[in-house]
């Protein structure tokens, strides 16, 4: 099957907004693009349903390359909704290739996901859980639909919340959102074991902050919280500032809450 474009407006700009579009420019006499070339053939076979290939001969479409500023070839750029999105130069071998292509592309799921934040943003956590699991069926490694499900589950059932983000790993960049659940979740565990605790005077109020945190009281939750930290800064590992941070990561840096208290959480840490 044949890549090379007839119509560069159709078969790259157009189509690009309902698919990306990788443009291999290129030409005959190129040592290096007949190299990349069969690359990136296999690879559009193998990943047909997340993007298609696009041939531009630099010598046949000199005004298209020269419109793109292609200066030395084989270089590659990808094309979403008629714009370039990341480009690179060069006969990569082909696992850096699908390495590449790993960043570049946009996720597939994107608008699912976003109009699953705007549901748990109108307070439609049902409709949205309903969307991410259902997602997470078609998609099960899907970070992001991960760790947004695990936030709509995280204080009614953390067990649960906990289990959706375990396996995200540090190097992930969903891994600070992963782990303010997994601390939440382990929270709830210490107030069900209240006798596990260290003793300390800082004890009941650090319970009781846990306490108001499982019912919602997410107010009185931080203000405990906060005051444990102006009390015994190191009490339970640092376990009240810790707990303050993974509340505002989950709820968000704009919710009202957060807002509210971010001061108090500042002055504290430096009292």
């Amino acid at each position: 099957m044949s890549h090379e474009i007839s119509d560069f407006q159709a078969d790259v700009i157009q189509r690009s907004a309902t698919i990306p579009v990788l443009v291999d420019f290129w030409a005959e006499w190129c040592g290096p693009c007949r190299v990349l070339g069969p690359v990136l053939e296999r690879l559009s076979e193998k990943q047909a349903d997340r993007w298609v290939l696009a041939k531009v001969n630099t010598d046949v479409h000199q005004d298209i390359a020269a419109r793109y500023g292609v200066r030395g070839i084989p270089n590659v750029k990808l094309f979403v909704d008629g714009k370039v999105i990341d480009e690179f130069t060069g006969a990569l071998p082909e696992k850096a290739v699908e390495q590449w292509l790993a960043t570049a592309l946009p996720d597939p799921f994107k608008r699912e996901l976003d109009t699953a934040r705007e549901m748990i943003r109108k307070e439609n956590v049902t409709g949205a859980q309903v969307l991410l699991e259902g997602l997470l069926q078609r998609a099960p490694a899907n970070e992001q639909a991960r760790v947004l499900l695990a936030g709509t589950y995280i204080f009614s059932e953390p067990a649960k919340a906990e289990g959706l983000v375990k396996a995200i790993e540090e190097h992930s960049t969903h891994f600070p959102s992963a782990d303010a659940i997994k601390t939440i979740a382990q929270l709830r565990h210490k107030g069900a074991a209240p006798d596990k605790l260290p003793d300390n005077p800082v004890r009941t109020l650090y319970l009781e902050a846990i306490r108001d945190l499982s019912r919602n009281n997410f107010d009185t939750a931080l203000e405990k919280f906060i005051n444990v930290i102006r009390l015994n800064r190191m009490y339970d590992d640092d376990g009240a500032r810790k707990a303050v941070v993974a509340v505002f990561k989950v709820l968000g840096d704009e919710h009202p809450v957060v807002l509210a208290h971010r001061r108090s959480f500042s002055s504290a840490l430096y009292t």
